[in-house]
C-alpha cells in the first residue's frame, strides 16, 4: 500500500514537472512570435506611409495618437489581467486585434483607416506586456521570475530580429506589402504557442502577486490609490517617461532620415535597424539577469537612461548607412536591460499587493506617455528643424531621468534591497 501511493506521488511529480516544463517552452515560443505581434509593422509604418504620400509630421501625429489611446487602456488592461483567469484567451484576443489592423493598413492608406488600424495594434500592445509578465509570474512564481523573464525577453528579441530580417528581405524582393503577410502568419503562430500552455501550470493569484500557497481573497489585494504613495514606484515611472520621450521616435526617424537621403533600400535599411538592436538585446537581455542579481536594478536601469544622450548625439552627426550600427547598438543596451529591469523591479516592489500586473500597467502607462508624443514631437521637429536637430534635442530628454533616478537612488535602492 505504501509503494503504491509512493509510486502514486512520484507519478503525480512527474506530471507536474513535465507540465512546468512544457509550459516554460510554450511561454518562450510565444515570446518569440509574440514580438512581431506587439510591435505591428512597427519601424516599416513611417517608410510604408512615406512611400504612399504621407509626411514625416502626420506620420508622427498617427503613431502618437495610437500611442495614447494604448497609454490610457493600460492600466485598465492590466486591472483586468489582476483579476481574470483566462489569460490565455486574452492574448489570443490581442494577436487577432493585430492580425486584424495589419490586413486593414494593407487595404487602404487613408487616414481613416490608417487610423483605426494603429488603434487596434495599441490596444494589443497595452494588454502584451502585462499579460507575459502575469503568466510568467504565474508559472514560476517570484523566486523565478527574474530569470525567466530574462529568457522570455531573450527569444522576444530574437523574434523581433528574425522578424525584422524576413521583413526586410520581403520588402526588397516583394514590396513593403508583403510584410503584413508576415505579421499575420507570426499572429497565427502565437496563438498556437498559446494552446501549448497548460492552463493548469498558471497560478492565478501568483500571477497577481498574491502568494497561491495561502488563502488570500480579493481583500487581501491593495487598492489602486496605493500606487500614488509608493514613492520608488513613481520615480520609476517618471523616469521611463522622460526616457522614452526622446527614445521611441529614434529608431523610425532614423530610417526615414537615412532613406530620405536616398543612402539606403527602405525595407532592408528599416530592416537592419532593428536586426542590429534586436541582436544586441538579446546578449544584454541573458547578461542583465546576472548583473541584476550582483549589483542591483538600480545601477542597471541607470546605464540604460545614459544610452540615450550618446544615441541621440550620433543620430545627429551621422546620417549614414554605417551609423545604423552606434545608433542602434546603444538602443539595444537601453531597452534590452530595461525590458529585464524594469518588469523585476516592480515585481519586486508589489509582491504581496496583489496588484502586480495593475502596477505594471502604471508603469507602462508613463512609458506610453512618453512614447505616444515621441514620434509626433520627433517628426515635427525633423519637419521644422531638420533631421539632426531633432536627434540632439530627443537625446537630451534623457538628462532628465539620470538627473530624477541618481538624485532618488537612497529610495530606490532601499526598496531594491527589500526581500522578495
Amino acid at each position: 500500500m505504501i509503494q503504491t501511493l509512493a509510486t502514486a506521488a512520484g507519478t503525480d511529480e512527474s506530471l507536474d514537472v513535465r507540465r512546468l516544463n512544457r509550459a516554460l517552452f510554450a511561454l518562450c515560443v510565444l515570446n518569440f512570435f509574440m514580438a512581431d505581434v506587439q510591435a505591428g509593422i512597427g519601424p516599416f509604418l513611417g517608410v510604408f506611409l512615406q512611400r504612399h504620400g504621407w509626411q514625416t509630421g502626420p506620420i508622427g501625429t498617427i503613431m502618437s495618437a495610437g500611442g495614447i489611446v494604448g497609454m490610457l487602456a493600460t492600466i485598465p488592461a492590466g486591472a483586468l489581467i489582476d483579476h481574470t483567469t483566462k489569460k490565455r484567451l486574452l492574448v489570443i484576443v490581442a494577436a487577432l486585434c493585430t492580425i486584424s489592423a495589419s490586413l486593414l493598413l494593407l487595404s487602404s492608406q487613408s487616414v481613416p483607416v490608417v487610423t483605426v488600424s494603429q488603434l487596434a495594434t495599441a490596444l494589443a500592445g497595452a494588454g502584451i506586456g502585462p499579460l507575459m509578465a502575469g503568466i510568467t509570474l504565474g508559472i514560476v512564481r517570484q523566486k523565478g521570475f527574474n530569470t525567466q523573464i530574462g529568457r522570455n525577453q531573450a527569444w522576444n528579441h530574437a523574434g523581433n530580429m528574425v522578424g525584422a530580417g524576413l521583413s526586410g528581405w520581403l520588402g526588397w524582393q516583394f514590396g513593403l506589402s508583403a510584410i503584413f503577410c508576415l505579421e499575420v502568419a507570426f499572429g497565427l503562430f502565437a496563438i498556437s504557442a498559446v494552446f501549448m500552455i497548460p492552463e493548469k501550470s498558471i497560478d492565478h493569484k501568483a500571477a497577481r502577486g498574491l502568494d497561491g500557497t495561502v488563502d488570500h481573497d480579493e481583500r487581501k489585494a491593495e487598492g489602486l490609490q496605493s500606487f500614488l504613495r509608493h514613492k520608488p514606484l513613481l520615480i520609476l515611472a517618471i523616469c521611463l517617461c522622460f526616457f522614452h520621450l526622446g527614445n521611441a521616435a529614434m529608431l523610425p526617424l532614423y530610417g526615414m532620415a537615412v532613406v530620405s537621403a536616398g543612402k539606403g533600400n527602405p525595407a532592408m535599411f528599416t530592416a537592419m535597424t532593428v536586426m542590429v538592436a534586436q541582436a544586441v538585446m538579446i546578449v544584454v537581455s541573458l547578461l542583465a539577469m546576472r548583473f541584476i542579481r550582483d549589483r542591483g536594478y538600480w545601477i542597471v536601469l541607470l546605464i540604460s537612461f545614459a544610452a540615450l544622450p550618446f544615441r541621440g548625439l550620433i543620430a545627429g552627426s551621422f546620417i549614414q548607412h554605417w551609423g545604423v550600427w552606434p545608433v542602434q547598438i546603444l538602443d539595444g543596451i537601453g531597452a534590452g536591460l530595461q525590458s529585464v529591469a524594469v518588469p523585476g523591479l516592480v515585481a519586486r516592489l508589489l509582491n504581496g499587493t496583489g496588484r502586480i500586473n495593475v502596477g505594471q500597467g502604471v508603469v507602462m502607462t508613463a512609458q506610453g506617455i512618453g512614447a505616444s508624443l515621441s514620434p509626433a514631437l520627433g517628426g515635427w521637429l525633423a519637419e521644422d528643424l531638420g533631421y539632426p536637430a531633432a536627434f540632439y534635442i530627443l537625446g537630451c530628454f534623457a538628462i532628465v531621468s539620470l538627473g530624477l533616478w541618481i538624485g532618488s537612488a537612497s529610495t530606490v535602492r532601499s526598496a531594491d534591497r527589500a526581500p522578495a
